[in-house]
């Protein structure tokens, strides 16, 4: 059967890029963390290839908002039940955990597809 015989993807290289978190401002470097997953640095790039690298993030302690958004920010989630939205500002969830800082700008900047997922999995920290 000749539709058998069809070559698959060839296999991907993934570099690791470190990045530190304390050079940019959260959105600057979340737009430059999801090109790099999505792999649009490269020459090569193919919208339906997932052919990103992997990227570290150190210093994630760092992370930094211009502005008072740092203050005047909040992050919201849901139980889905009456009553149930919870607001947490960043000012404290940089204390607890700055990387979902990170993640929740650089999700939201990755198209919402299969591929997120795994490209997610992909962005890793370093204190």
């Amino acid at each position: 059967m000749p539709w058998k015989k069809r070559p698959g993807f060839a296999p991907v290289n993934r570099k690791t890029i470190e990045i530190d978190a304390g050079t940019l401002p959260v959105g600057r470097l979340a737009t430059r963390i999801a090109m790099i997953l999505m792999g649009k640095h490269k020459a090569d790039y193919e919208p339906h290839k997932d052919t990103g690298d992997k990227v570290l993030v150190t210093n994630i302690g760092n992370v930094y908002y211009t502005g008072r958004k740092m203050e005047q920010k909040k992050f919201y989630r849901t139980s889905n039940r009456p009553g149930g939205l919870k607001a947490k500002p960043v000012k404290e969830l940089k204390e607890e955990a700055p990387e979902q800082i990170l993640i929740h700008a650089v999700k939201y900047m990755l198209p919402k597809n299969k591929l997120q997922a795994l490209r997610m999995k992909r962005l890793t920290f370093k204190k």
